[in-house]
């Protein structure tokens, strides 16, 4: 447990609130525990359901959580797919190309890509906890705090008090909005619509990843473990208004998909239209500061990215790990969130601004694509960002990263 250097030898944090159960407050609690603090969980929903779509684990968070929960990789490659290829197709049906992953990746970064369920996830890391840190039923609609704490409020006044508050809700947080106050998140021109499906596809090997793309449109779909499989697909759109049903947004989704191939239409039409989630593609502005007094932001709630580099709860794994890391080397809050703004907000900056430059590059054409990278054939190379980006490991810091603006 980190002590006060000073004469007293209280510790500088006893209890911990985190808002939000959802990976990144998870993984949190979890390192957090560990340092000896009295941690507990606030989610809003009322029981733990089903949710979400797949998402891929890279090497760097891979790392993080190593780092965290020792040996829980192993978990997740058999709750998950350890991905050996990626697929490359047009809508029409043919490949393109296929690229190694598994070997690749092991080879460069030591670790695998795993694409995973969400909502698997989201399990696994609950069970690394005892049952009565976690909170269900408790919404966060604002704080209040001074010198001593945090009195922390949630739907229908239930209320409690901690020494640290750590934000970590997501793209619409309401501790971000209390803290910092900056509006609604920015829409990057895109609409997604995602699902998770039992279901034997005849594109989709279960160890493969596959990536096609249409007209101004791409579509991922990822083995998740256990027979299931996550179809998800964007396209540039200047309308972000939702459908006012399932049912709607299960006919919007097969109409943007006409053309494409029968078997990929297929998948979504076998997917019941209340499975479809439906939304946005959006990020925020990124921050020069995440804290305030007691009180900190984590993951999507610090820095919401564009799904296009797939970095998302990665980064957010990472900060986990800093943060923690950053009380057990501190005299008080102050340095401990100071420490962790400073090793966290320049990366994850960089990450940022590529993955909403990334999330624009899916939709040009192919003709658009070449002249761009010939006009940048000076600049940093795609393989050195991903370098930089997978070579996280904890317990070092980041060279130059200034390089990847």
């Amino acid at each position: 447990m980190s002590l006060d250097r000073g004469v007293s030898t209280k510790p500088i944090v006893e209890k911990v609130a985190i808002a939000s159960a959802g990976l990144g407050g998870l993984a949190t609690a979890i390192a957090l525990r560990k340092q000896g603090f009295d941690v507990h969980v606030y989610e809003k929903a009322q029981e733990f359901r089903r949710a979400g779509a797949g998402l891929g684990l890279a090497p760097n968070g891979l790392n993080s959580l190593a780092a965290i929960e020792p040996g829980i990789v192993e978990s997740l490659k058999s709750s998950g797919c350890d991905v050996r290829q990626g697929i490359f197709k047009k809508m029409t049906g043919e490949t393109v190309r296929s690229n190694p992953i598994r070997s690749t990746y092991l080879e460069k970064y030591g670790q695998p890509l795993i694409t995973i369920w969400w909502w698997r996830l989201q399990q696994i890391l609950a069970s690394k906890l005892p049952p009565e840190t976690i909170h269900l039923n408790h919404r966060c609609v604002g704080f209040e705090q001074n010198d001593n704490g945090v009195e922390i409020y949630f739907e229908g006044g239930k209320k409690v008090y901690a020494d640290l508050l750590i934000g970590a809700d997501g793209l619409n947080s309401v501790i971000r909005e209390n803290l910092i106050g900056d509006g609604k998140p920015h829409y990057l021109g895109s609409m997604s619509w995602r699902a998770v499906i039992k279901y034997n596809h005849e594109l989709l090997k279960p160890d493969e990843l596959v990536f096609i793309k249409g007209n101004k449109q791409i579509m991922r779909l990822l083995n998740v473990g256990d027979g299931y499989i996550c179809w998800i697909t964007r396209k540039l759109l200047s309308d972000c208004s939702v459908s006012d049903s399932a049912t709607l947004a299960k006919s919007r989704v097969l109409n943007e998909l006409a053309g494409w191939e029968e078997s990929v239409r297929a998948l979504v039409e076998a997917t019941e239209a209340e499975q479809i989630l439906e939304g946005p593609i959006c990020d925020r502005p990124p921050l020069t500061h995440w804290s305030k007094g007691r009180v900190t932001l984590l993951g999507d709630a610090a820095h919401p990215m564009a799904p296009a580099l797939g970095q998302g709860a990665n980064t957010t794994f990472e900060d986990a790990y800093e943060l923690q890391e950053c009380f057990s080397q501190s005299s008080s809050i102050k340095e401990a969130l100071t420490t962790y703004e400073k090793r966290r907000i320049e990366r994850t900056q960089i990450i940022q601004t590529r993955s909403a430059l990334g999330e624009m590059r899916y939709y040009e054409a192919d003709s658009e694509t070449s002249s761009r990278q010939t006009q940048q054939q000076s600049q940093t190379t795609r393989e050195e960002f991903q370098d930089w980006l997978h070579n996280y490991k904890p317990f070092l810091t980041d060279s130059n990263p200034k390089q990847f603006f």
